[in-house]
């Protein structure tokens, strides 16, 4: 009977480390999956960032037109955009339409 019950106990044991290492698996891969989504959106956060920085505000933008492009920059009328289309084998453009928010 002793002999049974210690048969029994380390075959319990072994059943309930398997479990727990399969368990222990599953986890660490969602863990590796939830750094890797983590690294990836904090990339991404760093450059939006970056550009917000650089380009929020138009006195920096001024002055970087200034710096970088001196006369090569001119000052457009907002009719004069347009939106070029190239989804089809013609190249269409478009009017940009403004809508104001503030309504």
């Amino acid at each position: 009977m002793k002999k049974m019950l210690t048969i029994s106990l380390i075959f319990s044991l072994i059943v309930i480390t398997s479990f727990i290492k399969n368990s222990t698996k599953k986890i660490d891969e969602e863990l590796f999956s939830l750094k890797e989504n983590i690294l990836n959106l904090n990339l991404e956060l760093d450059n939006v960032k970056l550009e917000f920085d650089y380009l929020s505000s138009s006195e920096k933008l001024l002055s970087y037109q200034n710096l970088y492009f001196e006369d090569k920059l001119t000052l457009k009328n907002i009719n004069e955009i347009e939106i070029i289309d190239f989804t089809k084998e013609k190249i269409l453009t478009n009017d940009v339409k403004i809508i104001d928010s503030e309504k």
